[in-house]
């Protein structure tokens, strides 16, 4: 009987195979600086895609993290990343497909063996969104924290360690001290974004000798953003909406030709598309070939667990 019910789970396992365990634990080892997507879609649930989340790979080690969105916890762990190795967590923004998976991997943490803190970088509060500070004392906070069992993440107490947050102004580039860090050439930068009436950020990283600049939910209408981005050897871009999309929704994003034009004047060695859903995808076609009347330079459009290794090798 045992046999048998070997051989059914067999079959049924080749019926529904995965496309991403494949990649477990294989980006970032053939170069000394890798990006990897954990997350490429957005907040609708009718892709098979993870929401919003990244993880820089450097000299094989899992460093850098900006955003976690739902299902962003599952590739975390699918991509072979460790909280432990950690030394930067990028928030962008507080919309739930780019954050609401951060307590599941804080928990997930705890059983780590990680001992030196935690940054985390975010935006300030503005109108109904809460700053940080606010953000993870609701979140851990001892009286009224939704997670107040996570609390000693705030302290470092309780076998936990404590995260140092930096909540960023929407005002101007911001360069972020990361303390605790174990390798002084790792370099973030953030910037505020427009993206409607919330406050939003876009990262720069800088290591290896290498810039990777992460836009964020944007409208792209911000002309010091391509400055900010300047000599990116990756840019990543979202591109939730098609050219012709609807008023409200170009408050919120950057069209195809926003982002082309972006593109054009940065000149990134690579541009990733990214944020993408079922109704983005329907126009993918008409979306790639207007950002390619304005950027001929390489151009991919991101899927889960994607790696793309930067180097120098």
């Amino acid at each position: 009987m045992r046999r048998i019910c070997t051989v059914i789970l067999l079959c049924l396992a080749s019926l529904f195979p995965s496309t991403h365990l494949a990649d477990v634990g294989t980006c970032g080892l053939q170069s000394s600086l890798a990006l990897q997507v954990l997350g490429s879609g957005g907040p609708i649930a009718d892709d098979s895609r993870a929401s919003s989340g990244y993880v820089l790979w450097v000299n094989g080690r899992s460093r850098v993290l900006v955003d976690a969105g739902g299902g962003v916890f599952l590739r975390f762990g699918e991509s072979g990343a460790q909280f432990k190795d950690l030394d930067f967590v990028g928030i962008s923004h507080f919309h739930t497909d780019h954050s609401s998976d951060i307590s599941a991997l804080l928990k997930s943490g705890y059983f780590s063996t990680r001992e030196r803190p935690l940054h985390l970088a975010g935006p300030a509060a503005s109108g109904h969104f809460p700053g940080l500070d606010d953000w993870l004392s609701r979140m851990l906070g001892s009286s009224s924290g939704a997670y107040a069992y996570l609390n000693g993440y705030l302290d470092g107490s309780d076998g936990m360690v404590q995260l140092s947050p930096t909540e960023l102004p929407g005002e101007d580039v911001v360069p972020i001290e990361l303390t605790h860090r174990q390798d002084p050439t790792l370099s973030v930068h953030a910037m505020p974004v427009p993206h409607g009436i919330v406050p939003a950020l876009a990262f720069r990283i800088e290591s290896q000798n290498r810039v990777v600049v992460f836009g964020g939910d944007q409208t792209g209408t911000n002309p010091a953003f391509t400055g900010f981005a300047r000599n990116a050897d990756l840019l990543i871009m979202h591109m939730a909406i098609p050219d012709n999309a609807n008023p409200v929704a170009q408050k919120l994003h950057a069209t195809p030709r926003a982002i082309g034009e972006i593109a054009r004047s940065v000149q990134p060695g690579q541009l990733l598309l990214s944020h993408l859903m079922s109704r983005s995808l329907r126009t993918i076609d008409e979306s790639l070939s207007s950002i390619g009347q304005y950027y001929k330079g390489d151009m991919r459009v991101a899927e889960d667990l994607m790696c793309l290794e930067l180097g120098p090798d």
